[in-house]
């Protein structure tokens, strides 16, 4: 069958890498794509957001399934667009995305059925949300209730902090994401990263992982979309990954359904592994980048019949092996991100990387010039590795960030640290 990936970074190159080694993938397609992309798949010059031209694409290329990979597109109904035309998708509808696309309709979901997460309030007046941090004191986490391509959270340290949060956050900083904000207590924990795929009814959970969200090394600096990821995370052993299924994605998936949002695709839980256990910090509607690339670096199994068991059904009669060994991805960004980042500067020597034993380089802001690789992005290149232990695995994967030549790139040298400190 034809395939379609909507996706232009590198969870989709990563999909789409995975995808092409199926045989149930007869032609592969993906929306915009990039450089990297280009290799395994052919790339439709239409964007994420161009539902119309999505859809005259589908047509156009006779596509029987779509997987969609950002969450924007996803919120914004793609997925009711594509079924309505008749096209088999892998991705929940708008009604089911809303679960990202809103910070306090996920939260009030929680509160309403006993979903453990953190205690909280949603505000659009300033004044309340500061009479609220006066009572709940410092460090406490202020949240743009909408997208805000992962930079949308703000763990304030002081009150003043907090101040300034809700004042930029309500003021326009992340423009209608921040049209309200969601306030909650500061959790104590480690975090950890936990995917299940979901039919409506079934859930089949998939392995865990942990990101690095921060820019800079020791977890210093902004938070960003996510600067490295590793699998598997060991804080996510088999009795913790069975207290978050039956504590928190069950009854996610059956609250879903209960409210008439039946929840088909994968659901990507952010989680707090604190003293008391598993809690809930945000859902996510699609696969984590990075995390999406070391999960499929792992993966043993087909991906293609899981995927289109979520629309169709079923997912009870699906099982997907793991590799035994661990998977450790560095994000390469451009430099100044996430702030303001140059564009255009060229990217030598991937080909020395991606040619090393167990590595990939997953591409996201990229393009090709003039046969030369160019950098488009803010996170740029997603490499990856696997190893027999994520020691080894980190210590393959910085051996082939060593081999890329970009001066107008950088990267954290400490990915994978809390596991090793475990």
């Amino acid at each position: 069958m034809n395939i379609l990936v909507v996706g232009s970074g590198a969870r989709e190159h990563a999909l789409c890498w995975v995808i092409a080694k199926s045989p149930l993938a007869d032609r592969l397609y993906c929306a915009p794509g990039n450089a990297g992309i280009a290799h395994v798949a052919t790339c439709l010059d239409v964007g994420v957001d161009d539902t119309p031209g999505l859809l005259a694409a589908c047509r156009d290329h006779a596509i029987d399934f779509v997987v969609v990979g950002p969450e924007g597109p996803l919120v914004d109904g793609l997925a009711d667009a594509l079924a309505q035309a008749g096209i088999k998708v892998f991705g929940p509808s708008a009604a089911a995305a809303i679960l990202e696309g809103s910070k306090g309709f996920m939260k009030d979901l929680c509160a309403q059925y006993g979903i453990p997460t953190a205690a909280y309030g949603r505000f659009t007046d300033a004044i309340a949300a500061k009479d609220f941090i006066a009572r709940t004191g410092a460090p406490v986490v202020v949240k743009a209730d909408g997208l805000a391509a992962g930079k949308g959270v703000i763990i304030a340290e002081t009150v003043p902090d907090a101040h300034a949060a809700v004042d930029n956050i309500l003021g326009g900083q992340f423009g209608e994401a921040g049209a309200e904000l969601v306030i909650e207590e500061f959790m104590d924990g480690e975090e950890a990263s936990f995917f299940a795929l979901c039919d409506g009814t079934n859930v089949l959970p998939l392995a865990g992982a942990q990101d690095y969200k921060r820019v800079g090394d020791g977890d210093q600096g902004p938070n960003t979309g996510g600067m490295g990821a590793y699998s598997p995370a060991p804080v996510l052993d088999a009795a913790m990954a069975t207290r978050v299924m039956a504590e928190i994605i069950r009854p996610t998936v059956a609250a879903m359904t209960a409210e008439g949002r039946p929840y088909q695709g994968v659901l990507y839980a952010g989680l707090m592994i604190t003293a008391d256990g598993p809690k809930l910090i945000e859902y996510n509607v699609r696969f984590g980048d990075p995390e999406c690339q070391v999960l499929m670096a792992r993966l043993a199994s087909d991906l293609v019949p899981a995927l289109m068991a979520c629309a169709d059904g079923g997912l009870d009669t699906i099982t997907l092996d793991w590799k035994d060994e661990a998977a450790l991805c560095v994000v390469m960004a451009a430099n100044g991100y996430p702030g303001a980042y140059d564009k255009g500067s060229v990217i030598k020597n991937l080909d020395a990387a991606d040619a090393m034993a167990d590595v990939t380089v997953f591409h996201a802001g990229t393009a090709t010039q003039d046969a030369a690789t160019i950098a488009t992005g803010g996170r740029v290149l997603g490499v990856t590795a696997l190893g027999s232990t994520i020691a080894a695995a980190q210590q393959n994967t910085y051996a082939a960030v060593d081999l890329i030549n970009w001066p107008g790139g950088f990267c954290r040298r400490d990915i994978g640290w809390r596991a090793l400190d475990r």
